[in-house]
């Protein structure tokens, strides 16, 4: 499942999109329990603000600057640095990963 950083963080008028995204450890969890005779992992990836084309098209560079503010290395996530933990988490290599949250954020909710 994919989650976002944006539950992890109190960004005003983000509340719906928010609780929407909490909700998905919950279930991981749940779902861990309910689906281990089947022995299938459910975890959530939660990735922080990604450079994309998409976002480029609707972030004015103002917008873009807020963003990175909040971020350590001042610079948004790359889209293959969120692949690359996807692949992660579904290859054989994580098979004792299950029932987590990845947080792959560039540090922006630990500070």
């Amino acid at each position: 499942m994919t989650g976002s950083n944006a539950s992890l963080r109190g960004y005003p008028d983000w509340s719906v999109y928010a609780a929407s995204k909490a909700v998905l450890p919950a279930y991981a969890r749940v779902w861990v329990s309910e689906l281990r005779d089947r022995r299938i992992r459910v975890n959530v990836l939660t990735p922080g603000q990604v450079a994309t084309p998409i976002l480029a098209e609707v972030m004015d560079e103002q917008t873009k600057a807020r963003f990175e503010a909040m971020i350590p290395k001042r610079e948004m996530g790359r889209p293959d640095e969120i692949t690359s933990v996807a692949l992660f988490r579904a290859s054989d290599d994580s098979s004792y990963l299950n029932g987590m949250e990845l947080v792959v954020d560039g540090g922006t909710t630990v500070i």
